[in-house]
């Protein structure tokens, strides 16, 4: 199987019902698979702290969700995270697929992936980055039970060693 069918049997293991999201080329794999499967409710965001509202509000009335956004929509969640998501113990997952790294042209993505995983750092969110599928499906279902255990948020970071990233031409 795909790392991408992986990632979202785990997420069924775990009772991770709805996917709140914000197009990307490089989740495209995750989100045909969400939006093809009836145990997935899918709800398209037009901003990433969307996304993360939608889930929250979904968490309280008693199902668990997702978000899936690219690297450069994490510039706009740092606060809803900091004061919405972490005060309120929501076990929010976030799935951000890495651009910024390996070749990146684009500054904004750079920029915003030097200081991703810094930020969550300071907030106090745990992130993951994935990066092997032989090691990805445990990583995932533990610091999703984790989450829901302990009702703190998550963050999945998507390396291009995983997906294969964006193509770019030289």
């Amino acid at each position: 199987m795909s790392w991408y069918d992986n990632f979202l049997g785990v997420m069924k293991d775990n009772e991770v019902r709805l996917v709140s999201y914000v197009p990307d080329n490089v989740i495209t794999p995750l989100l045909k698979g969400v939006t093809s499967d009836n145990y997935f409710m899918s709800v398209g965001a037009t901003r990433e702290d969307e996304a993360v509202g939608i889930v929250t509000g979904a968490w309280m009335g008693g199902v668990r969700g997702a978000v899936m956004m690219q690297t450069s929509g994490f510039a706009v969640i740092p606060n809803v995270l900091a004061s919405l998501v972490v005060p309120s113990q929501v076990p929010a997952v976030l799935v951000v697929s890495e651009r910024g790294a390996l070749g990146e042209f684009n500054i904004g993505q750079v920029l915003v992936s030097r200081t991703m995983r810094p930020t969550l750092d300071a907030i106090a969110v745990t992130h993951h980055t994935l990066d092997n599928p032989d090691t990805m499906n445990f990583v995932v279902d533990r610091a999703l039970k984790q989450a829901f255990a302990t009702l703190s948020p998550v963050v999945f970071i998507l390396s291009p060693l995983l997906t294969g990233g964006k193509v770019f031409k030289a």
